[in-house]
């Protein structure tokens, strides 16, 4: 079962926020595409992205959806941010590629997605609701009402990533939460994202797509017992071809150079029992914020010869 995974680098130049691909027959030995060179590159806006999503559409095709932020841009000669700024008067859009094929994605779209009150967007990720036949996109963004000090989580709806439904509040935490990862295993929805404070990567659970998450305080403790707070955000989760469940967390509590994603496995999906497993995978390089999917064969075949 071949996997494609979506993603950018963290660099101090512009190449790195960008679209890459990465593949792998397993989801544990990871190599890079297009010679490690973006597969997608920014035109418009902010002339950078950054959390990549990659959506398989209902109909055919695909869709791929990034924050609409360049933070090179914004540093300083000692590659310092200001984070508060960067909040409060960042991108209302979110950048958009549509594509029929892995290898054929069309020019960049800028579409807006944020409401006027809106300080930014950041890290939009794809729900597809079966029941209402609608594409749910969850994002991060800070508020004038807050003050622009907190990021929780909207969502929006569309059906065609061309109009969006006005957003509305999806799961909030008191102190912030961002980079919400949302995956329904059975009858169970598994929301992962990261809480502001303590500083970590959260889970929490629901019956309900739209109803009240509750977090589980056993994977909370777990990972604060095995991982350093306050260092790691942008879950994901993709299932591995043995049925157990792969985690990475996005660690950046460190230089650049060694930032990146470590992976967490556990017996089944839907089992939060995540242990660290970095020597079971092997990547190219650091993968920055993105996301995990399924491809087949003949796709990834036609990835690995990718060039552009």
């Amino acid at each position: 079962m071949p996997y494609l995974f979506a993603h950018f680098k963290e660099k101090t130049t512009v190449d790195g926020e960008q679209v890459y691909f990465a593949v792998s027959r397993d989801g544990f030995l990871w190599e890079e595409v297009n010679g490690g060179s973006p597969a997608l590159t920014c035109d418009r806006g902010a002339g950078g992205c950054r959390d990549i999503e990659i959506v398989r559409l209902r109909d055919g095709g695909f869709v791929i959806v990034a924050t609409d932020l360049c933070i090179v841009k914004h540093m300083d000669e000692n590659c310092n941010v200001d984070w508060a700024y960067i909040n409060s008067h960042g991108s209302r859009n979110i950048s958009v590629w549509r594509g029929d094929t892995l290898t054929s994605f069309g020019e960049q779209e800028t579409i807006p997605v944020g409401r006027e009150d809106f300080g930014c967007v950041w890290a939009p990720e794809v729900f597809y609701d079966g029941d209402r036949g609608v594409y749910v996109v969850h994002f991060s963004s800070t508020t004038s009402e807050n003050g622009f000090k907190h990021t929780q989580i909207y969502r929006s709806e569309t059906r065609d990533f061309k109009s969006f439904s006005r957003p509305e509040l999806f799961f909030s935490r008191e102190n912030g939460c961002l980079d919400s990862h949302l995956r329904k295993i059975g009858d169970r929805y598994f929301l992962f994202y990261k809480n502001c404070v303590p500083g970590r990567v959260s889970l929490a659970t629901s019956d309900s797509l739209y109803g009240e998450y509750e977090d589980d305080e056993d994977f909370n403790a777990r990972m604060d017992a095995i991982d350093m707070p306050g260092a790691y955000e942008a879950p994901t989760t993709f299932v591995l071809p043995d049925g157990r469940w792969c985690l990475m967390a996005d660690f950046f509590g460190c230089p650049k150079p060694e930032m990146g994603y470590r992976p967490y496995v556990s017996p089944a999906p839907g089992d939060a029992r995540f242990s660290p497993a970095p020597g079971l995978f092997s990547f190219p390089y650091g993968f920055k914020h993105g996301g995990v999917m399924e491809i087949d064969d003949e796709e990834y075949e036609k990835l690995k010869r990718f060039s552009n």
